[in-house]
């Protein structure tokens, strides 16, 4: 049975097998490739969604966001943005209202979208509500696809350049992981509201947590002195 935690520790993610996505990856360029995606998109009930940005390194910078991804179960879009800003084809495909669009703080993601082109995008399934319904308190990605799959999701071209002329091999697995990664969080928490059985660890409460945390450092403190 599924072990589920109120709460997971980053040391227990630290030590979990990397995650990959094996599926196809595409990247949108132009405005037919465009086209020709969310003609396929539009084909689809779910989608995971997930957006990207170049960093600001200094206060005086600002970027629009650079990439917009939206996964299938087994295919990723990567829409550069920055290249095509936002075709009335992508437009139309946000603007679906029978295509539900699957993510993790989307109220970013869509305030960023919103900068380039101004879109109203119904059907959002915010994915940072779902997971409270089975009493996971931690929000990040990394940490919720640890709890309910026991693999990490590496974060490491987080800060790259998004507006590169090309996107590297890692910028590309990196971008469709994270919207894949929300697709198949959300297909999990509809089996567990379908009734699929786990294990639920609550957290622990404040005594217990002292408890533990002074247990430790009375060990680090007898392992010093000898």
């Amino acid at each position: 049975m599924r072990k589920i935690y109120a709460q997971i520790d980053k040391r227990l993610v630290d030590e979990m097998p990397l995650e990959n996505f094996e599926g196809r990856i595409i990247t949108v360029s132009t405005m037919s490739e465009c086209d020709k995606a969310t003609a396929y998109l539009q084909t689809f009930d779910f989608v995971g969604i997930d957006t990207e940005t170049r960093p600001n390194f200094t206060s005086s910078e600002s970027h629009k966001v650079a990439l917009l991804q939206i996964s299938t179960d087994d295919t990723c879009f990567l829409f550069r943005l920055n290249h095509i800003g936002i075709p009335d084809s992508l437009a139309a495909l946000l603007r679906n209202p029978r295509l539900a669009k699957v993510g993790l703080s989307l109220h970013d993601d869509i305030r960023a979208l919103n900068q380039r082109r101004h879109i109203e995008i119904p059907r959002i399934v915010e994915l940072q509500k779902m997971v409270k319904e089975v009493g996971i308190f931690d929000m990040s990605l990394q940490k919720i696809y640890a709890n309910l799959f026991g693999k990490r999701i590496s974060k490491n071209k987080r800060l790259t350049n998004w507006e590169a002329p090309i996107l590297n091999d890692g910028q590309k697995r990196y971008a469709a992981i994270d919207a894949w990664a929300c697709l198949r969080i959300y297909r999990q928490l509809c089996r567990f509201r379908a009734g699929e059985e786990y294990e639920y660890i609550a957290p622990m409460d404040d005594k217990r947590m002292f408890d533990i945390w002074q247990t430790i450092l009375l060990n680090d403190l007898k392992s010093f002195k000898q």
